[in-house]
C-alpha cells in the first residue's frame, strides 16, 4: 500500500500524457451527443471516484449526475430509459458481473457507454463505447490507492476537455508534481488521537465528499475502524448526536464554497469536545493537518494523497497488516 500510494504521481504523469489526445477527442464527442443527464455506476473506492465525478460534472455542467444501484440491472433486470445518457462506470478490474450487467443494459438503452478503466482488455472496456485507460499498472494491495487517484485525475481530464475549461486542465498538469509534495506532508500528529479509537466520523461537502468517503472505506480496510462518512451539513441532521468529548472526527476542506460550512462545523464539534483533526484548512481550537493550496477541484487529489500515508502508518501503529485486510480480496466479484 505504501509504495503503491506513493507511486501515485508517477501514474497520474503517465495518465494524462497517454490520454492528451483522446480526451480531447472525447471532449469534442460529448459535446456533439450533448447528453440530458449523467449516470454513474461502480463499486467501493472507484464508486467514491464516482461522487466526486457527479459534483464535478453537476457543478462544471449543469447536468442531472445520479449513480446507478447496479442491482436494478444484474438482479431486478429492469431496463430504463438512457436514450441520450451518457453512463459512466468506473472499475479498477473491469470485470465485476454486476457492473458488466449494468453498462450492457445501458448501451442497449441507448446510453453512450464511457469506462473509466484499469485494465484496459478488461470486458467493460470491450461493452463500452468509450474506455479511458487509468494507467495506474499493477495494484497489488487490497486497498486501492494510485488506481483511486488516478480515477479522479481521468475523472478532471474529462470534465475539463468536455466544457473546454483551461483553467482547469493547467491545474491538471501541475497534479503530478503536487502529488508528490503532499505525499511528503506530516500528518504523524493524527497517529495519537486515532490510534485507540474504535469508531470515528469523516468529514467533507461537496468535492470533497467522495474523498471522505475514500477515507473512511479505507479505515474500516487498513486500519480496523467504524468510520462513516458525512457531509458537514448530513452530520447536523441526526449523526451528531453521537458526537461528545474526545470523539475523533477527521475533516477535509477545500478552498470553494463549502468551506465555510466545513470550517463552523469544525468549531462546533471542538466545541463539544471532540477529538477533530482538519485537512485544508485553520480553525481555532481544532488540530489542523498541513494541506497544500491549489485549484479546488484539484485539493481533494492532494488531500487523500496525504491521507493514505496517515492510513498506511495508522494501521501499522494499530497492529495491523494493511497489505492484508482481513475477508478481503483484490478483486471482488459481485452479482
Amino acid at each position: 500500500m505504501y509504495r503503491e500510494a506513493a507511486a501515485a504521481p508517477a501514474a497520474v504523469r503517465s495518465q494524462l500524457a497517454a490520454n492528451r489526445d483522446a480526451a480531447e477527442d472525447l471532449g469534442d464527442a460529448l459535446r456533439r451527443f450533448a447528453p440530458r443527464a449523467v449516470v454513474t455506476c461502480a463499486r467501493g473506492s472507484s464508486d467514491h471516484a464516482a461522487t466526486y465525478a457527479r459534483y464535478l460534472i453537476e457543478t462544471r455542467t449543469g447536468l442531472l449526475a445520479s449513480s446507478a444501484a447496479p442491482s436494478v440491472s444484474s438482479l431486478y433486470a429492469t431496463r430504463a430509459d438512457l436514450r441520450s445518457v451518457l453512463f459512466i462506470a468506473i472499475s479498477q478490474s473491469g470485470a465485476s458481473p454486476d457492473l458488466l450487467a449494468a453498462a450492457a443494459a445501458a448501451k442497449a438503452a441507448g446510453a453512450f457507454v464511457l469506462a473509466l478503466v484499469n485494465v484496459e482488455g478488461s470486458p467493460l472496456a470491450r461493452i463500452a463505447s468509450r474506455s479511458i485507460p487509468l494507467c495506474a499498472g499493477a495494484e497489488s494491495s487490497v486497498a486501492a490507492t494510485k488506481s483511486y487517484i488516478a480515477s479522479l485525475s481521468a475523472i478532471v481530464q474529462l470534465v475539463g476537455n468536455w466544457t473546454q475549461d483551461s483553467g482547469l486542465l493547467q491545474a491538471l498538469d501541475a497534479v503530478p508534481d503536487s502529488l508528490e509534495s503532499a505525499w511528503q506532508l506530516d500528518w504523524t500528529p493524527a497517529l495519537d488521537g486515532l490510534r485507540p479509537a474504535s469508531s470515528l466520523y469523516v468529514v467533507a461537502r461537496g468535492l470533497g465528499l467522495g474523498i471522505a468517503q475514500e477515507a473512511a472505506l479505507k479505515l474500516k480496510e487498513t486500519c480496523g475502524l467504524h468510520a462513516e462518512a458525512f457531509s458537514s451539513a448530513e452530520l447536523r441532521h441526526g449523526p451528531l448526536a453521537l458526537v461528545g468529548h474526545g470523539f475523533p472526527v477527521l475533516a477535509f476542506a477545500q478552498h470553494d464554497e463549502t468551506r465555510g460550512d466545513v470550517e463552523a462545523l469544525a468549531a462546533e464539534l471542538a466545541a463539544v469536545g471532540a477529538d477533530i483533526f482538519l485537512a485544508g484548512s485553520e480553525v481555532p481550537g481544532v488540530r489542523a493537518l498541513p494541506a497544500l493550496r491549489a485549484h479546488p477541484a484539484i485539493e481533494p487529489l492532494l488531500l487523500i494523497q496525504s491521507f493514505y500515508r496517515l492510513a498506511n502508518a495508522l494501521a501499522l501503529a494499530r497492529g495491523r497488516d494493511p497489505d492484508r485486510p482481513p475477508h478481503l480480496r483484490k478483486v471482488t466479484e459481485t452479482v
